[in-house]
């Protein structure tokens, strides 16, 4: 596709790293080819690379590790970035996956041990830093993505005006990994938050209550949220979103159901209880095995709680 429009590209991560000093790689599941992003310097975008699809023949495979196995392989798999051992050219390599967060604390681990073949400015080591998003399809293609950033703080300043160059809010989130929490905790409480919302709106119509009426209920009162009033899931209710065109486009069931597989694993390991994470997991589970892995989350409305469009 790029190089069809006249752009350079690569056929691997590593070839990929031996011509770069910035790389973003953004792996989101399997089904997704692998997408990276080759920089000249912090202020200039030249070049966009795509290359090969890592498990490109595990398309629609489902997996609740699958994203952070494609990270490893694209960092330390065979001609990945860091194939180079101890030597790389990149001086700042940003990760955009939604992963947990160890497996980004052990990338850039791995990343800070190496040095860098050339010297640039005050850089003696390539840093890493995790910087997943939040804003979904629609986000991206108006450029008002934020990036949740973890890692050096010095990186982090030096990569600002990268991520606005893409987006429209950055926020640092601390050391090394801590990005990739705050996403896997972002995207948890969006769940849950449209399976309340959606819970709620059936139920209203249920009761003879209109979804557009108690939407504008919802949005005047306490129960006003993200869901309610910027990504309604009833079909009729809201222009612009998912549910107005059959739950297409958005951001996919399966991904929903991959992110919070990620957050139980990640409360597990640190001994943390969280009932509704678990809940939404199952939900999303039995989307997806019904058939409705690609259709936007906010699709829960309409193929899990049976909810009806507004007439």
């Amino acid at each position: 596709m790029f190089s069809d429009m006249g752009v350079p590209t690569k056929e691997t991560p590593f070839e990929v790293a031996e011509a770069s000093d910035v790389v973003i790689t953004m792996l989101p599941s399997s089904s997704h080819v692998s997408i990276m992003i080759q920089f000249a310097d912090l202020k200039h975008t030249y070049v966009h690379t795509r290359f090969f699809s890592v498990l490109a023949g595990l398309d629609g495979y489902s997996s609740k590790n699958i994203a952070p196995l494609l990270v490893l392989d694209v960092y330390n798999g065979p001609n990945g970035l860091l194939q180079g051992g101890n030597s790389v050219r990149p001086q700042l390599l940003i990760d955009s996956s939604t992963i947990d967060p160890q497996t980004s604390r052990n990338i850039s681990a791995a990343v800070s041990n190496c040095i860098l073949k050339e010297k640039k400015d005050s850089w003696e080591n390539p840093v890493m830093l995790d910087a997943p998003v939040s804003g979904g399809v629609l986000a991206a293609e108006a450029g008002t993505l934020t990036f949740m950033v973890g890692g050096s703080e010095d990186a982090y300043q030096a990569a600002k005006p990268l991520f606005l160059s893409m987006g429209k809010n950055t926020i640092y989130c601390g050391g090394a990994g801590n990005g990739a929490a705050a996403k896997i905790c972002n995207n948890l409480t969006m769940a849950v938050s449209m399976l309340g919302v959606s819970e709620a709106l059936t139920l209203g119509q249920s009761l003879g209550i209109s979804a557009s009426t108690l939407t504008k209920i919802l949005n005047s009162s306490s129960a006003r949220c993200w869901s309610s009033d910027s990504y309604n899931p009833v079909p009729g209710v809201m222009e612009g979103v998912p549910a107005s065109r059959n739950y297409g486009g958005g951001f996919a069931s399966k991904l929903m159901a991959k992110d919070l597989n990620l957050a139980l694993a990640s409360a597990k390991e640190v001994g943390v209880d969280c009932p509704l994470t678990s809940q939404a997991q199952d939900i999303y589970a039995k989307l997806c095995e019904n058939g409705h892995d690609s259709k936007d989350f906010s699709c829960v409305f309409q193929h899990y709680y049976g909810g009806k469009d507004e007439v």
